[in-house]
């Protein structure tokens, strides 16, 4: 009777032992890195386009560690594999460039085809399998490269100018379009009908080559690429020497300084100097090419701008694009640099400032070097901003009207006598304001380039 109690009593320390053994065991497997259950990631859309020239892209990843990959291709009918293996150990990320197979299996002349892809991770999970995930891809065939036509532009372009040019483009499935210009690029406006486009482009002053040519992209990675025909006539800028003074250091320099905590703190003349001329002029500039970047998605029916004419009998008294060295005591002693991206008027004191063409204020405030001043949006990517103003008249949103008086002259900011600096910039570029200031140079180079343009489209 003891034994078999005692062997009632065994088997059941054996059972309670076992299914210890099976909680903790399945505890391992259910805890344990090794035996994770999240399946890889494969990171594409569903659908996509390919040119079958450029290699496709898929990017494999997984928490733990990749370890196997089928990649297999099909029109339809036919299939073939295009790609399959190992991973290296421990590999958590890896990106594959799919080629299109030489072999003649595949129908070439297939415009739609399907990517299945399978990728295993190296998890022990799944009767150590691991986990796997499948994704279908597919994928619209697409050789074709837009088509692009210029239909006028302006004759030439000048060093720190602008010019115009109106296209068309077309691709039903264009995905990227802008005009580049020395690594610089472009936006595009949708004009008059659908398919053609306009855009201002722009030579900055300080670079003397220029070459401008219109990019479209379609989904599939097809790329034309179409030269406008520029006229390019370089221009010779002012270069000038001026003496940096401790009355001007201490004065104006030192007065923008106890302004801004960021330079408020430096002591020496000649780093105050270049604290001010340099580091907040670039600053300063960095906003307004930040705010001078919008060009407009809507279409274009009608673009006009006359004149600029912002300060009544204004006389010159600095040109734009001026690189200017300061030197302190001798001339040999050069302590700063900076360029004058601006033209510079004045008549009296506190006049007046108009502007000549409609737009929206996109700034009134005080901006650095430039004191108060407001910026105006003309639209095509065409700004204007006006300096060292005494007294803002508008205010940020506003909606303004050509001959509208917006600001009073002034000495903000580092003007040392009372007077405007007129800027003019295209999508972030300053340009040559002495343009804008000439209507047969407007009539030339923007009017007649948007009539012939006109007279093409229209007929069609």
């Amino acid at each position: 009777m003891k034994n078999r109690r005692a062997k009632k009593g065994g088997n059941k320390i054996a059972s309670v032992l076992l299914l210890l053994i099976l909680l903790i065991g399945t505890g391992y497997i259910y805890t344990a890195p090794e035996f994770e259950r999240i399946p890889p990631q494969i990171e594409s859309e569903k659908n996509i386009y390919w040119n079958r020239t450029d290699p496709l892209k898929l990017q494999l990843s997984d928490n733990r560690a990749l370890k196997h990959y089928e990649l297999v291709l099909s029109d339809g009918k036919n299939s073939l594999i295009v790609g399959q293996g190992n991973f290296d150990k421990a590999t958590k990320k890896q990106t594959l460039l799919v080629t299109y197979p030489k072999s003649k299996i595949l129908n070439p002349k297939a415009n739609m085809l399907q990517l299945n892809v399978s990728v295993k991770d190296s998890s022990l999970w799944n009767f150590f399998q691991g986990n796997k995930t499948v994704k279908t891809i597919h994928i619209s065939v697409d050789s074709k490269r837009p088509n692009v036509n210029v239909l006028a532009n302006s004759y030439s372009i000048t060093q720190g100018g602008a010019a115009l040019v109106v296209f068309q483009a077309n691709d039903e499935n264009l995905d990227d379009l802008y005009v580049e210009a020395d690594g610089k690029r472009f936006q595009v406006e949708p004009y008059k009908q659908k398919g053609y486009y306009a855009t201002l482009v722009a030579w900055p002053f300080n670079k003397s080559t220029f070459n401008a040519k219109i990019i479209a992209i379609d989904k599939a990675k097809n790329k034309r690429v179409t030269d406008i025909p520029f006229y390019l006539k370089n221009h010779k800028y002012k270069v000038s020497w001026i003496k940096a003074r401790d009355k001007f250091i201490d004065g104006k320099i030192t007065d923008l300084a106890s302004s801004d905590p960021e330079y408020s703190h430096i002591t020496d003349r000649l780093d105050k100097l270049r604290a001010i001329n340099e580091t907040m002029r670039l600053k300063n500039e960095e906003k307004i090419h930040t705010l001078s970047q919008h060009v407009s998605k809507e279409v274009l029916q009608h673009w006009e701008m006359k004149k600029f004419y912002p300060l009544k009998n204004g006389a010159r008294v600095a040109s734009y694009g001026d690189e200017r060295h300061y030197y302190y005591k001798t001339k040999d002693n050069e302590v700063s640099k900076s360029y004058h991206v601006g033209y510079d008027l004045a008549s009296t004191k506190m006049a007046p400032i108009r502007n000549s063409n409609a737009g929206k204020v996109v700034y009134a405030n005080e901006n650095g070097i430039y004191g108060n001043m407001p910026m105006i949006d003309h639209g095509l990517g065409l700004f204007t901003i006006y300096g060292h103003c005494s007294e803002l008249l508008v205010k940020t949103g506003d909606e303004v009207k050509a001959g509208q008086i917006i600001a009073k002259t002034g000495r903000t900011g580092l003007a040392l006598g009372d007077h405007l600096h007129f800027g003019i910039l295209v999508q972030g570029t300053e340009v040559r304001p002495i343009e804008w200031f000439d209507n047969g140079w407007i009539k030339t180079n923007i009017d007649n380039v948007f009539k012939a343009a006109d007279k093409i489209i229209l007929e069609k």
